[in-house]
């Protein structure tokens, strides 16, 4: 990660990440009425809000130079991150208070926060999970992929679609009947996304979008030529806390 200021501490970047970013700008409307005054990163769970938990996620791999964008309420979490010192970890602030740019969007804006050359980890603020970044950065390097990220079997209504390599060649939304196939083979197989992602610094002269747009287009786009892979982490701990009532889950899983 690139210094902010003077106080800004280097570290020894384990498993050759430079930074990570955590999505933290969104408007949560899935999470009111605690969205109506709050920000969604702020919700607590067993008395640590998300945005903490993720961020003491990425500690335990030795991970404390992190990116955080910000717009809905964003002063409440610039506060907050300044009132417990980030938590340990040196946070530096991504603003997108005057328009929310998504996740493709919200890590393009971000690129020049990131060490230049090194790989960089995205988590959103709203899922909590054990995946083993260990295994994920480990199966990102064997296959020698430009973008890895966590998925699993479980059910959802939108699903990228692999390979029996695990290479990602579609998406589709079961709901809608909507799909995207970008490598026309047969027989692919439905996985839910974990949005864990570890990705090549190629990435950022690679992203054909600007402005507002999600990393599923970015995946999406670049999937034909790149090689773009999913990490099956099925049975590890997994939980969306997009929604209020799924709290209640989120602390049965992270006392």
């Amino acid at each position: 990660m690139n210094k902010s200021d003077d106080s800004t501490t280097f570290h020894n970047y384990p498993l050759g990440v430079g930074g990570a970013m955590i999505f933290s700008a969104g408007l949560g409307t899935r999470f009111k009425p605690w969205t109506d005054s709050h920000p969604k990163a702020l919700a607590m769970v067993n008395g640590k809000s998300l945005l903490r938990r993720n961020v003491e996620y990425l500690q335990q791999y030795g991970i404390r130079d992190v990116v955080v964008n910000v717009h809905h309420f964003a002063g409440q979490i610039i506060d907050e991150v300044k009132k417990y010192n980030g938590w340990g970890s040196n946070i530096v602030i991504s603003d997108e208070s005057n328009e929310v740019l998504e996740t493709g969007g919200g890590l393009l804006k971000a690129k020049d926060l990131f060490e230049a050359g090194k790989k960089s980890i995205t988590c959103n603020v709203d899922i909590l999970t054990d995946l083993d970044l260990n295994k994920l950065i480990a199966f990102h390097k064997e296959h020698k992929s430009l973008i890895s990220f966590g998925v699993t079997r479980r059910k959802t209504s939108r699903y990228f679609l692999f390979d029996e390599n695990d290479r990602l060649c579609g998406w589709r939304n079961t709901k809608t009947g909507e799909e995207k196939i970008v490598i026309n083979k047969s027989n692919l197989i439905e996985k839910a996304y974990s949005c864990v992602v570890v990705f090549e610094p190629e990435i950022f002269s690679l992203i054909p979008f600007t402005g507002k747009f999600s990393l599923v287009d970015v995946y999406l786009a670049l999937a034909a030529d790149h090689l773009i892979m999913g990490y099956d982490h099925t049975g590890d701990k997994f939980v969306d806390v997009g929604k209020p009532e799924n709290i209640t889950i989120a602390e049965s899983l992270f006392p």
